[in-house]
Order: C-alpha cells, then structure tokens, then sequence
C-alpha cells in the first residue's frame, strides 16, 4: 500500500483549510490531518478519487 503523495495531502490539506473557513496559522495542523485521513483512507481501502465526507468536521 503506498503512502499519499505530497500532491494528495496538500490538496486534502486546502479542502481541510477551506471547510474551516479559511483561518491563518492553522497549515501545519491542516498538513498533518490531512496526512491522518488519506492514511486511515488507504488502510480501509478507500481510494482518492471515492473520498468519505467526514460526519462532523473539525474546529
């Protein structure tokens, strides 16, 4: 099973910014959550183009 790619996380990290309305400082965060989902993805077996809505959101 392969790691997410730089390009699937930093994408998977903006859609995370723009769904908590755009806060400043928060990239880091954003970064590693977005690390989190696309590997708990990958382990269930869920590919990235039939991504899961999350059921509440963060923040």
């Amino acid at each position: 099973m392969e790691n997410p790619t730089e390009d699937e996380i930093r994408q998977r990290a903006h859609a995370i910014w723009e769904r908590n309305h755009r806060p400043d400082g928060r990239d880091g965060e954003f970064w590693r959550q977005a690390e989190r989902e696309l590997g708990e993805e990958r382990q269930r077996g869920v590919s990235p183009g039939n991504l899961e809505t999350p059921s509440v959101l963060p923040g």
